[in-house]
């Protein structure tokens, strides 16, 4: 119980750190995973000139193209203030996170293709340096899908799933995302 408590606190900071990117941000712990939940409902009033067709939540998402192990390309939209694993789970990419996005492990290293968009992200902090020193097939521009933000400047990315993990606690046991 207290891990899931420990993991809950470390998404709320993670994600107030992130809310600092958003355009025109307002101080709220409840933005990315939690806004989602809990967002006031969508006017439905009948009116002859507002645009229904148009989601005003489209323009605060990202576009990321994964590549997976095979080669085939996956493009989806990302919600900015959003982790890339978190999207990932969400659009059933196999990208593990074996910890839940805890910085506990390296089971969510994703490779940045481009190093324009590498160079936009926040440099990793020494945690994150550590758990990738234990990644398989690490590069360059190698980061941990779970450290990863989602943020306006990244639209366009590209990353790529390496061929392998190393998941030290349970090897070759692909966990369910919740």
């Amino acid at each position: 119980m207290l891990s899931r408590i420990s993991q809950f606190g470390a998404r709320l900071l993670r994600e107030n750190r992130a809310a600092a990117y958003l355009p025109n941000s307002r101080s709220s712990y409840y933005r990315g995973q939690f806004s989602r939940h809990f967002a006031p409902a969508k006017n439905t009033l009948f009116s002859t000139t507002s645009n229904h067709d148009e989601d005003p939540q489209d323009k605060d998402k990202i576009s990321v193209t994964f590549v997976n192990k095979d080669g085939t390309e996956q493009t989806i939209s990302v919600p900015v203030g959003m982790s890339i694993l978190e999207a990932a789970h969400e659009n059933d990419i196999e990208l593990e996170g074996a910890c839940e996005g805890s910085l506990a492990c390296s089971t969510c290293h994703v490779i940045v293709m481009d190093v324009k968009y590498y160079n936009k992200l926040e440099d990793p902090t020494d945690e994150e340096n550590d758990m990738l020193d234990l990644a398989f097939g690490l590069t360059e521009t190698s980061r941990l899908g779970c450290q990863v933000i989602a943020k306006p400047e990244l639209d366009g990315m590209r990353v790529a799933l390496p061929a392998a993990t190393r998941n030290f606690a349970v090897d070759g046991y692909v966990p369910k995302p919740h």
